[in-house]
């Protein structure tokens, strides 16, 4: 019986296949699920190429050890692309607000609609949400603290009021991922802090004013 010679991939195939691939829009586009369908269409495409050897040979150990450096490496770089795997600043420099006194709620929540109508979502995504830690201390849910970063406004202001944690938990990682992660402002990320904003000025405190 005549065998099949075993099939190689080079490594300049084997490099063209993943520019090609990482050239594809869907790793370009913005979005919570960037990551999710990144790496859907790697692994079916990888899946794609271990089909195509293992069914004509079963010697190609060398191309399937390419394969699996590939997949690794692509997938390195679809995290990195995505922000996953990009550096961020440490807890003690993750401050919601930065040297600068802060400003009225009503201050902050304008200059973030201004940002966001030209399209500056990174600027309007910290704007907001300073707006919204603003107005919690204006409304006395929060104290006057130096330094305290989106997880602690989430943590002190859901001790006193629980109906705010839901809110302000998405907001916070938003705000963190976009100021401190690297990761870029959209309209539905800004949306998701507008919504927390929303809930700090209308949840009621009535049970503050009472104690």
């Amino acid at each position: 019986m005549q065998l099949e010679p075993p099939v190689d991939i080079s490594r300049d195939d084997a490099a063209k296949e993943a520019a090609k691939e990482l050239s594809k829009p869907v790793y370009g586009q913005a979005g919570d699920s960037l990551v999710t369908r990144a790496i859907n269409k790697v692994v079916d495409w990888i899946g794609e190429l271990l089909g195509d050897l293992t069914g004509q040979s079963p010697d190609g150990h060398l191309g399937l050890i390419m394969l699996v450096g590939l997949l690794a490496l692509v997938v390195i770089v679809v995290l990195w692309r995505a922000g996953v795997l990009r550096t961020t600043r440490g807890t003690k420099s993750a401050a919601v607000f930065d040297s600068a006194r802060p400003r009225t709620a009503a201050e902050y929540r304008e200059q973030a609609e201004a940002e966001a109508s030209s399209g500056d979502y990174a600027a309007a995504v910290r704007s907001r949400f300073r707006a919204c830690v603003a107005e919690l201390t204006e409304r006395t849910v929060l104290d006057e603290r130096a330094g305290r970063t989106a997880y602690e406004a989430v943590a002190d202001a859901g001790r006193v009021v629980p109906a705010l944690r839901d809110p302000l938990q998405p907001a916070a990682l938003v705000f963190t991922e976009v100021v401190y992660g690297n990761r870029p402002g959209t309209a539905e990320r800004y949306n998701v802090v507008v919504a927390a904003d929303q809930a700090a000025r209308h949840v009621s405190t009535r049970a503050l004013v009472l104690g």
